[in-house]
């Protein structure tokens, strides 16, 4: 029986996995949740138990992907279980690259979402056409065991607005433009968020490769 690009011999149970995601963010676990939904693996994904307990992982690295997967491997040595780690950001052609990395840190430590996007938006003024070219990328990374099983990537493309447009979402979805659906990030319902995003695009592409690293 063919299910969602892997296969399941007939007499056999579907994969089962168990996940921590190393992250104390309730929010972002339920994102990941709603993306497993419907999936042909039954994921039990919970919040890595006592994340704050263990000292926290500098995310120091200068590539998302360098971040992600050593965020994995880290708090891979402190269980038995699979653990997933993600690291994602929005890159501005016309801040050649930034915020990037830091994206979370852009306004500082301590910045709320409002004040990061004010201090990009400030940094965007005169700038038009391709400078305002931008994207959102999203790199999930799996180990376990101090071992690395598998590294995605996956990005979504859009622009910068001059202005902030929708309620919902987080982060710079309040600036981020989708062109072909003539909405921005947080003017998306969460289906449409689910399908288009950089993070809905990783997991699902996670999701296939996921039984055969088990």
């Amino acid at each position: 029986m063919k299910r969602s690009g892997w296969y399941c011999p007939p007499n056999r149970s579907p994969v089962a996995a168990k996940l921590f995601l190393a992250s104390s963010n309730a929010g972002k676990l339920a994102e990941f949740r709603a993306l497993a939904s419907g999936s042909s693996i039954s994921l039990d994904l919970k919040l890595f138990p006592n994340f704050d307990v263990v000292p926290l992982f500098e995310e120091a690295a200068p590539t998302f992907a360098e971040n992600s997967a050593g965020k994995a491997l880290y708090y891979s040595q402190h269980t038995s279980e699979l653990v997933i780690a993600d690291d994602s950001g929005l890159v501005v052609r016309g801040l050649r690259g930034r915020p990037g990395v830091h994206s979370a840190r852009y306004a500082g430590e301590n910045a709320t979402s409002t004040q990061r996007i004010e201090k990009l938006l400030r940094e965007m003024q005169g700038k038009s056409g391709k400078e305002r070219e931008a994207y959102f990328v999203c790199v999930l990374s799996v180990a376990r065991k101090n071992r690395a099983l598998a590294v995605i990537t996956a990005r979504v493309d859009g622009e910068i607005l001059e202005t902030q447009r929708g309620a919902g979402g987080f982060g710079y979805d309040p600036i981020f433009y989708l062109p072909a659906l003539r909405k921005s990030f947080a003017e998306l319902n969460a289906e449409e968020k689910n399908q288009h995003s950089h993070r809905g695009k990783a997991f699902r592409r996670l999701l296939e490769v996921l039984p055969g690293v088990l």
